[in-house]
């Protein structure tokens, strides 16, 4: 079971690290991949909200990419790097939510509405899969006490 949660949850992280990264290095790509919205499509402090949080994301989502690696290869430091991956999702996949929802409600251009609607339901997804891991990592550590 754990090399099975192990993939997913590389596979699931390794997509969101990966489409901030190209979002953070080459937004006409991440535009063209469909994984960010054109400049000119949304409200100008969205963008600049989204390209910080790419920049950030960047930096920071590849501690869930290494867990998921870890738990696959059954070794013990996973249960570190998913409590602190699994901290960084949780906060991901809730703010992208919760933002998103204020901005809307505002009438804000935030992009089209099927890409909106894709965001939410991959941001629900990262954040599950965050919860999952931390209380999995919270187990195996209690395991180890």
């Amino acid at each position: 079971m754990n090399v099975l949660w192990g993939v997913v949850v590389t596979l699931l992280s390794l997509l969101a690290w990966g489409a901030q990264v190209v979002s953070w290095l080459s937004p006409e790509t991440a535009v063209r991949w469909k994984v960010m919205e054109a400049e000119n499509d949304v409200e100008p402090a969205f963008w600049a909200d989204v390209r910080g949080e790419a920049i950030w994301d960047g930096f920071t989502l590849w501690t869930m990419v290494l867990a998921g690696v870890l738990l696959s290869l059954d070794s013990g430091a996973w249960s570190y790097f998913g409590l602190v991956g699994g901290g960084m999702y949780l906060y991901f996949g809730g703010r992208g939510i919760m933002s998103r929802t204020a901005m809307r409600r505002q009438g804000l251009r935030i992009g089209a509405p099927e890409n909106v609607r894709l965001g939410f339901l991959f941001s629900a997804i990262w954040a599950v899969m965050a919860l999952i891991t931390i209380i999995a990592a919270v187990i195996a550590l209690a395991e180890l006490s």
